[in-house]
């Protein structure tokens, strides 16, 4: 899709003579995070959680807002000095080293914060000045070919859709070639094809050999995800591969249609073994925590007539495979009833 040899992992011819460069072990860690707890006066917004992020991985926070996620970042950046634990970003310490850092590392937020009243292209040379980084054009026709912004090259940056604004940003944040691209919810507020076309560009720079830390509150997002981190409330629940993840749940799921709807969902949650029922648009997904997959067929034909015969219309009820949405409802749902036993 692009040129772009400066780019860590990203193949290139090398000058007769000249031997390839060792490429670092895929388990070698970028970034490490031990017992790291950082708190905003009484409020603990981290609480004591280790992550590690692979060279070459896309790794993503996941959680609602309030989660801890954007904390966790910026003590990776070095932005806020954590309250206790440890925190090494690309090797390094990332407060006390944090000039050092900004050479290893591009960081992308969820606001457009470039210059609106400079050109795509003059937007591109001002952060290539910034970071002094020496015969960037060829780089920078690279990035543009990558992103599809070529023909947009000199629109100024005002005129930019937001998708278009967050490509900009992102070709900014690549100039300097880093090893680590964090990213903080960066397609919150873009359309949904924007938001389609931004993963598909993450996953090529991902593919060229880049290390992505991400959070995202969108749970269909973090699917394409290496790995992901489920975090609530500052914590940690769990840190494995999404498919891992969803097979990690518990119990049995069942997609139910019903009108109406939340006669439907009350009739449900009053059913004997059903733990809990969400929304999903038109869908209610029903959770039955002490049944096997096995019995799935049963069950279901259990509520469908159970949900006729109180003079329901349904539509569907069928087992389903959870989603990562699913598992991080029943894995907040888990935490705060077992809380509540301990009160």
């Amino acid at each position: 899709m692009s040129d772009l040899p400066d780019r860590p992992g990203a193949q290139a011819s090398l000058p007769r003579g000249a031997e390839a460069p060792s490429r670092p072990s895929p388990g070698d860690s970028v970034v490490t995070i031990r017992a790291l707890v950082r708190r905003f006066g009484s409020l603990t917004a981290v609480d004591s959680i280790d992550v590690d992020v692979r060279r070459g991985e896309m790794f993503g926070l996941i959680g609602p807002d309030g989660a801890g996620k954007t904390t966790t970042l910026r003590c990776v950046l070095g932005l806020l000095r954590p309250d206790a634990g440890e925190v090494r970003t690309t090797g390094l310490d990332p407060v006390r080293q944090s000039a050092e850092l900004s050479r290893h590392v591009g960081y992308l937020s969820q606001r457009f914060s470039l210059y609106g009243d400079l050109s795509v292209d003059e937007n591109i040379a001002f952060f290539a000045d910034v970071h002094g980084v020496r015969e960037w054009k060829r780089r920078r026709d690279g990035l543009l070919d990558l992103l599809r912004m070529t023909p947009f090259r000199d629109r100024l940056a005002e005129r930019l859709s937001g998708g278009m604004k967050q490509k900009l940003a992102l070709a900014c944040t690549l100039i300097h070639t880093p090893e680590l691209l964090v990213l903080d919810e960066p397609t919150t507020g873009v359309d949904p094809v924007s938001r389609r076309d931004f993963w598909k560009i993450l996953a090529q720079l991902q593919r060229e050999g880049l290390t992505l830390l991400l959070t995202t509150p969108y749970l269909d997002e973090a699917e394409r995800c290496g790995r992901v981190a489920l975090m609530d409330h500052g914590r940690l629940l769990t840190v494995d591969e999404p498919d891992a993840i969803r097979a990690s749940a518990p119990g049995l799921l069942l997609e139910v249609i019903a009108w109406p709807k939340r006669t439907a969902a009350d009739w449900l949650l009053a059913a004997p073994r059903v733990a809990g029922v969400q929304t999903f648009g038109e869908r209610l997904h029903v959770s039955v925590p002490d049944a096997a997959p096995a019995g799935g067929a049963a069950i279901a034909a259990e509520l469908h007539d159970g949900l006729a015969s109180a003079g329901l219309t349904v539509t569907s009820v069928r087992p389903i495979v959870p989603t990562l949405e699913d598992v991080f409802i029943a894995r907040v749902q888990s935490g705060a009833s077992a809380n509540r036993e301990v009160a």
